[in-house]
């Protein structure tokens, strides 16, 4: 069994600690969280494994050859390839390989006798072609297209350069690889940060499926409740083991900070029962051995301290003005770039504390559509009507550039926030995880994350009655999350929001609009309903594919159900392509069994000499390796086939 073993691995900046002493073990299909506060060495420690930091002392240790691929959280370009190049370079070790192999046999071939050089030779010959054989190598074609294509990219993209893609697609692009070189360990840095709905139910099956160990950093909750077994938290430097799904840790998470707090107050009593004994009998000499033993014991607590990360946070809006109940209404809009329409006659209506989510593709209009709801962007033609006295607060994705560089963050808030939120700032910005020095710090020294937090922090703090949000979770850590989740729900006013966050909706969304290459879709009722009616949706959407591929026409009934006589044409079709797969199975078995004779017979001792032999059986197993590859084309293409049915026909 493959494992990778963490030991003691510690680094410190100065005089604080980021890792001390933190151990853990991965092994095969292992699938870990690593959890913990922002700033508490996550990614550093995914760095150290993977040879991108160093740490003070520690070891590393792993089965020899092991590979581990990385996704880093942000800030990768690629550029000077197409889409499919790029990925393609997953598949470099094997070009490697075949190189070798074709070293190995012209060396063979100036053999003419045996001697132990050829048998070397030839044992190494034999485990690399071994590795050809049982990998991706000569269907890598289908592979990446099949990854690219589950992360979202149109077929077309694959031959686009990479630098036409931008930041969210070239995270993809690097994701992409790293799936494509079907590592044996996986460490994911925030792998769904710039991913649809789609591409992560895409991703989560992948997983599932995926043979070998994963750690991944996500602040997804639902992802990680369906892609995990165990959760590491970086806890004071130290690391933490928890089993279970991320859930199960919060909530033993929640059972622990509520003890830690009965003990803190419980301290604190004790601590203040003793301070008043001290001060009550300071000056009685009959008292003095009492309160120098009282005040030894106070000199020799250990206080208890609840981490700032772990505090309940809290955030209340202040109460929206009042309002209509008809707050918004869009009719016959028309928006497009170039040839591309984003919106055709669309018409929408939003009352009064209607929570509306809007998710979907990437570029399929969704930060358009709110910058026109916002009065952010004119260039449109239809009809945007706000209701009487509506005040709108609109937080975009690049809402810190509105941020002043030379204000201190303190500063900046402090202009927005009302008379009575000003005593509690400091409360509130530690509710949007700016801590103790953190608020004296310049907004032209923060990273963009924390620009993007201090910027939505600025939006809620405005008392308006419709607030559009645009990706509001993106930037926040879990618990950051959870505190404006519950300011959300006890909010009065009505709320628009982009989001791919699947828990983020669950919670929140009253509807949910949904918009892709198709006419935008208004469902009314929560994520679950919608989940539902879209997995229906893309169930026919798969058949209907098959049909254009066939020359096939399906009609779809009023029910959603498929007719019964494209149905029985599609079961039909199935349990033919079943048939053709274990055919093709068995001839994929024979092409391997062959391939395997030939090694054999090259591993003999009589066709040492026989240069003309050698050369011969060098040929045979080029060619059986063509008709293997061509037939696992065939396989893959089947079974591809065959997932897609099953989606609409049970047999």
């Amino acid at each position: 069994m493959k494992t990778l073993q963490v030991q003691n691995i510690s680094l410190a900046f100065g005089d604080r600690d980021l890792l001390k002493n933190v151990s853990f073990t991965l092994s095969e299909k292992g699938r870990a969280a690593l959890a913990g506060a922002n700033g508490s060495g996550k990614s550093t420690l995914l760095k150290i494994i993977t040879n991108l930091a160093q740490c003070d002392s520690g070891e590393i240790t792993k089965t020899k050859g092991m590979r581990i691929s990385y996704l880093p959280q942000s800030d990768i370009v690629h550029s000077g390839t197409t889409l499919y190049e790029e990925v393609e370079k997953a598949f470099d070790r094997f070009v490697t390989i075949k190189e070798d192999i074709s070293e190995l046999e012209k060396r063979l071939a100036q053999f003419s006798q045996e001697s132990s050089e050829v048998e070397q030779l030839l044992y190494n010959l034999h485990l690399k072609q071994e590795s050809l054989v049982h990998s991706d190598y000569y269907r890598r074609d289908a592979v990446i297209e099949r990854i690219v294509k589950g992360l979202g990219f149109r077929k077309e993209d694959l031959y686009k350069k990479c630098e036409t893609f931008s930041g969210g697609w070239q995270m993809r692009i690097a994701l992409s690889k790293v799936l494509a070189e079907d590592p044996d360990v996986m460490l994911l840095d925030e792998p769904t940060n710039y991913l649809d709905i789609e591409s992560r139910i895409w991703l989560r099956n992948y997983i599932h499926q995926f043979d070998g160990a994963i750690m991944m950093v996500s602040h997804d909750q639902d992802f990680l409740d369906e892609t995990i077994n165990e959760v590491y938290e970086l806890f004071q430097s130290q690391l933490i083991r928890y089993k279970g799904n991320y859930s199960q840790y919060v909530k033993t998470r929640e059972e622990e900070l509520e003890q830690l707090v009965s003990s803190h107050a419980r301290q604190l009593r004790e601590i203040e029962k003793t301070e008043k004994f001290i001060e009550r009998f300071r000056y009685k000499a009959s008292k003095a051995k009492q309160v120098q033993s009282r005040e030894k014991q106070l000199d020799k607590v250990d206080i208890i301290e609840i981490p700032g990360h772990l505090k309940m946070l809290n955030f209340t809006f202040p109460p929206p003005p009042h309002c209509g109940n008809d707050v918004l209404s869009v009719s016959q809009l028309y928006k497009s770039y170039g040839s591309l329409h984003l919106f055709k006659d669309f018409s929408l209506h939003v009352n009064k504390r209607d929570r509306l989510a809007i998710t979907g593709h990437n570029g399929a209009g969704k930060t358009t559509l709110l910058r026109i709801l916002s009065g952010v962007d004119n260039d449109f033609t239809g009809n945007i009507n706000l209701g009487s006295d509506v005040k709108v607060g609109y937080f975009a994705q690049d809402t810190e550039k509105t941020l002043n560089p030379e204000f201190t963050v303190y500063q900046e808030v402090l202009g927005i926030a009302s008379t009575i939120d000003i005593p509690k700032l400091r409360s509130l910005l530690g509710s949007f995880l700016f801590r103790d020095d953190d608020i004296d710090k310049k907004i032209s020294v923060l990273s963009g994350g924390e620009k993007s937090r201090l910027a939505l922090l600025k939006i809620l703090l405005h008392p308006v009655n419709l607030l559009i949000l645009d990706e509001p979770t993106n930037h926040l850590d879990i618990n950051a999350k959870h505190m404006l989740i519950r300011a959300l729900k006890e909010y009065t006013g009505t709320l628009i929001c982009v989001s791919h966050d699947t828990h983020f909706i669950k919670e929140i969304a009253t509807s949910i609009l949904y918009l892709s290459d198709d006419a935008p879709e208004l469902f009314v009722g929560d994520y679950e309903y919608f989940s539902y009616k879209l997995e229906q949706k893309e169930a026919l959407s798969a058949l209907e594919d098959e049909a254009v591929v066939n020359n096939k026409k399906v009609s779809v009934i009023k029910d959603s159900q498929v007719d019964r006589k494209e149905y029985n044409k599609s079961k039909n079709r199935l349990q033919s392509l079943l048939q053709e797969e274990k055919n093709l199975l068995v001839q994929i078995h024979n092409s391997e069994a062959q391939m395997k004779g030939i090694l054999h017979d090259m591993s003999k001792q009589e066709n040492y000499s026989d240069s003309k032999k050698i050369t011969s059986l060098i040929n045979k197993k080029e060619e059986l390796e063509k008709i293997h590859s061509s037939i696992e084309e065939m396989w893959f293409s089947v079974v591809e086939e065959i997932e897609q049915l099953h989606e609409v026909v049970t047999l």
